[in-house]
């Protein structure tokens, strides 16, 4: 900081210029090229940039890519390296005005923005500008009405931003971008660190569950207990919505969960009543059956409805149920492999299918003792994995407040 403010002190000491983002450089919109026309997007070597690929400080890749024809003959157009893009509509901008500085050569979707900024404005200086400014931006240029939230176009360009000499810019950019590294550098160690204790209570609970399976007696899911399959009310029947019965869907079950508690929807006593034969009594075992997130077991700590992309397993005989979430959730690759083999366009584990899987069982000694164990290693990978985003977005608004201060400049009189 003491280096940055003797070069204002020496080059503006009567503060420094601000400029309409306007005027600061070429700016640039987006299209979107014919999904009709297969030539524009097949074997496409050029990133068409849309609100999806942001999220990164620097994008130089996207998930879509469309062909040289797309630009000649759509409302696509190519944005020159180096620029700072936007999203300028998406329901994103209810909380995120997202910027990314992009340095290579892409086409925007029609709801990006970009700007090219002209030779008195480094581009990564801007890019950290924007980010910094991002909240003030939603404030004083997001328009008002319509389905999806938007940026108007005419406020954003007259939005005023600091524009100091550019060896105070530089120095600015080199501070903030050796932070950044050294967040980043931490971020990755941090992960490292959890994948590797993840992986150790991998094996250990591998072990573990084939030391208690072994002359164990094997047993299908659908004789442990009754597999009921969730159903889901309809959205406009507002009596089966509520606060009273917990209504779960995969959504509400993110990975390495182990009892799931409060789902994002509820259904009204007489909602659940409607659908009794669906009903789930606490501590039984949930696990999705369909897409990507096939294979995941939880346990519901309340008496539920689940929606028809979960298999629910009420117990009728004495287990320990801690165990069998154990045991169901090291299954998983089977259990997506299995769902794979369906044949459908969505992998799917039927009802049929996933009553005849089979499993050991032991005595119930032995699950207690295996579920004690796994218990207490699986709660301090969890407690982890938690404290790690919770010291990430410390030093994430660290990093933040740094950088609105660098970023605060006295303005010099008109």
């Amino acid at each position: 900081m003491s280096r940055i403010n003797e070069m204002l002190q020496e080059l503006c000491p009567d503060g420094v210029n601000f400029k309409h983002l306007g005027s600061i450089g070429t700016w640039y919109g987006g299209g979107t090229p014919s999904k009709g026309k297969a030539e524009y997007w097949t074997d496409g070597t050029i990133p068409w940039v849309s609100p999806k690929d942001m999220g990164r400080r620097v994008v130089n890749s996207s998930i879509d890519m469309i062909a040289e024809a797309a630009l000649r003959e759509s409302a696509a157009k190519l944005v020159p390296p180096t620029s700072v893009a936007m999203v300028v509509r998406s329901s994103i901008l209810n909380h995120t005005f997202p910027t990314a500085l992009v340095p290579v050569p892409v086409a925007l979707n029609q709801d990006m923005k970009a700007v090219v900024p002209y030779a008195d404005v480094m581009v990564d200086y801007l890019a950290h500008v924007l980010s910094s400014r991002g909240q003030d931006i939603l404030r004083k240029a997001s328009k008002i009405g319509g389905s999806v939230t938007s940026i108007n176009s005419s406020q954003l360009l007259n939005y005023r931003i600091p524009v100091p000499p550019l060896e105070v810019q530089r120095e600015i950019v080199r501070v903030l971008d050796q932070f950044t590294q050294l967040e980043a550098e931490l971020e990755a160690k941090l992960q490292a660190e959890l994948e590797a204790r993840r992986r150790q209570y991998e094996h250990y609970r591998a072990q573990r569950l084939a030391e208690a399976a072994h002359g164990a007696e094997r047993v299908a899911l659908g004789e442990l207990g009754r597999i009921v399959t969730g159903r889901t009310p309809k959205s406009s029947d507002a009596l089966a919505w509520g606060t009273e019965i917990d209504f779960i869907t995969p959504s509400d079950i993110a990975n390495g969960m182990k009892v799931v508690s409060a789902p994002s929807r509820k259904l009204s006593t007489a909602g659940a009543a409607s659908m009794a034969k669906a009903m789930v009594p606490a501590r039984s075992l949930l696990v999705t059956c369909i897409g990507a997130d096939m294979g995941k077991t939880v346990i519901n700590e309340h008496e539920c409805v689940t929606n028809q992309q979960i298999n629910s397993i009420i117990p009728t005989r004495e287990i320990v149920v801690d165990y069998f979430y154990h045991l169901l959730t090291s299954m998983r690759d089977r259990l997506r492999a299995q769902g794979e083999r369906s044949g459908g366009t969505m992998p799917l584990i039927n009802k049929t299918d996933f009553s005849k899987i089979e499993v050991p069982v032991p005595s119930l000694a032995v699950q207690e003792a295996v579920a004690s164990k796994l218990n207490d290693i699986n709660a301090l990978i969890n407690d982890i994995g938690i404290c790690l985003p919770g010291e990430l977005n410390a030093r994430r608004k660290q990093y933040e407040q740094y950088r609105d201060r660098l970023l605060t400049f006295k303005e010099a009189a008109a």
